[in-house]
């Protein structure tokens, strides 16, 4: 006597930290190509493999979809330039690896770099995660600048280092901004150019010397 077949399809039950994987690397894959607002949660959850219910049980509604996005992406790119820069490295490599991860994860993650500085700029709540993730890369930058400095037995005033910070923070966000829209770029080579740019600015602080406007 033959055994009788079902014909209902049976899934297998994942741990509830890997379903929440699939879940954002869906999310994230389509708030990039959709933006925020034109996203839809069916997408999403046929994205990921999922009933929709499920995703909003999990991860909660779409805005806090794009949150744990947010944190996800920004947790990922943090923790790579951190364990690349090393604190007992000198001043230019520590930079040079710090951007050389930075890049690596704009270019094996351009969905994820789209909704961190595309998509979160413009949008309330959004733009405040941004800053906080923004000025949290800021410090790190800067912190590194000040340890360079201090072992050469220079200070330079917190206000001096946060300027600079940024605007190599902004310049870099930029290049990656290119980067994420050349897909043939090399991340590495684009680290090399950005330290090229950054690094003889940096380096002639580090030494004291400074710029000053013509006199009147």
């Amino acid at each position: 006597m033959l055994a009788r077949v079902s014909s209902t399809p049976t899934f297998k039950r994942l741990p509830r930290a890997v379903r929440e994987q699939q879940m954002l690397d869906a999310a994230v894959k389509v708030f990039s190509r959709r933006g925020f607002h034109a996203a839809s949660m069916d997408e999403i959850a046929d994205d990921a493999g999922i009933s929709k219910p499920m995703v909003y049980a999990y991860l909660g509604t779409k805005e806090e979809l794009f949150v744990a996005c947010l944190h996800r992406e920004g947790t990922r790119m943090m923790e790579a330039i951190a364990g690349a820069a090393a604190s007992d490295l000198p001043a230019d490599e520590r930079l040079w690896r710090g951007l050389r991860a930075f890049f690596g994860f704009v270019g094996a993650h351009r969905d994820g770099w789209a909704v961190l500085y595309r998509q979160a700029r413009g949008e309330q709540p959004f733009a405040a995660e941004l800053a906080t993730m923004r000025g949290r890369l800021v410090e790190v930058v800067a912190g590194m600048l000040d340890h360079a400095l201090r072992a050469k037995g220079r200070e330079v005033r917190a206000t001096d280092l946060e300027v600079v910070a940024y605007a190599l923070v902004g310049a870099t966000e930029s290049l990656a901004d290119w980067l994420a829209d050349h897909p043939e770029a090399d991340p590495e080579k684009t680290a090399t150019r950005m330290m090229n740019v950054a690094w003889l600015g940096a380096d002639q602080l580090l030494r004291g010397i400074t710029w000053h406007p013509p006199a009147g």
